[in-house]
């Protein structure tokens, strides 16, 4: 719910500012946050893990997830965006096997092939409907399993504050990349909204849209402490599902917003993405064993 209200201030304001300005503010707002968190929690010495290597990758993946996420606001209503970037638990599902041994069932790989069907529908590959486009969520989502993924495994060592600490970084010393290349502007004029998103150059923000900027950070340090502790402490593919309460703020706040409404195609799509997710949820987890009688 957190992260929702971070979709929206991207979006309202893909159309002003480059993707990597946008992610460059919420940085230089949300490290500091973290890294009092750290202070507060444990003790700043926790970043020098031994495990540093391997958390800015996750932090390099997590880029590319939040960047390719991003870049489809200004082609796609949101809640389209949203439906497809549900994916992540069907992805976390097929990738749980070979990242961490957690064993998947035939139901699983049955559910996880309906949810996939429930995309094609959305993107309806073979039409005129089509854009390129609608593959940046797709791979968002699997970008970000992958991240899903190795939170399960590193969480064993490395509290939730570092592991946010760190992706953030990242993301502020990435989007600087960015901005040495596009920044002065030299890009633009492509006519594509997606790919102008990533090519516009750097723009003097009003007093409203910095603190719309900067407000991203406090979300982006909120939300992504509560979501790492979470898969910290549980399956990757259980905690997943609950990220689809997203589409319920996506929906509202893009008819509220910018008067999206979802077509028919979206609403069976991101049903058929939902209900393999809820399957996951209820009906496919483990039996509790059962209770010994009483003597």
């Amino acid at each position: 719910m957190i992260f929702s209200g971070q979709d929206w201030i991207i979006k309202l304001l893909s159309g002003d500012y480059p993707v990597h300005q946008a992610i460059a503010i919420r940085g230089i707002v949300a490290v500091p946050i973290l890294l009092v968190m750290i202070a507060v929690t444990g003790d700043l010495r926790a970043l020098l893990s031994p495990r540093a290597g391997w958390l800015t990758v996750r932090g390099l993946v997590l880029m590319v997830a939040y960047t390719t996420y991003y870049l489809a606001f200004p082609s796609m209503p949101l809640a389209n965006v949203v439906a497809l970037w549900f994916t992540v638990p069907l992805f976390v599902t097929l990738l749980a096997g070979p990242f961490l041994g957690e064993r998947v069932g035939l139901r699983r790989w049955m559910v996880t092939i309906a949810g996939f069907v429930g995309v094609l529908i959305i993107v309806r590959p073979l039409t005129s409907a089509f854009t390129l486009a609608s593959l940046l969520p797709i791979a968002s989502a699997l970008a970000y399993s992958i991240s899903a993924l190795m939170a399960r495994r590193m969480g064993e060592t490395e509290s939730a504050p570092v592991m946010s600490a760190y992706q953030n970084m990242v993301y502020l010393l990435v989007a600087l990349v960015l901005a040495a290349i596009f920044g002065s502007g030299r890009f633009e004029g492509t006519g594509d909204p997606s790919l102008e998103f990533l090519v516009r150059g750097w723009a003097m923000p009003s007093a409203r849209d910095l603190t719309l900027l900067a407000a991203c950070g406090v979300i982006a340090s909120v939300a992504t402490v509560l979501l790492t502790q979470a898969y910290r402490l549980a399956e990757a593919n259980f905690i997943a599902c609950f990220e689809y309460t997203a589409i319920i703020w996506a929906s509202l706040g893009g008819y509220w917003f910018w008067n999206e409404v979802p077509d028919v195609y979206t609403f069976v799509g991101a049903a058929l993405i939902v209900a393999a997710g809820f399957y996951m949820l209820f009906a496919a987890q483990p039996a509790p064993p059962p209770e010994r009688e009483r003597i």
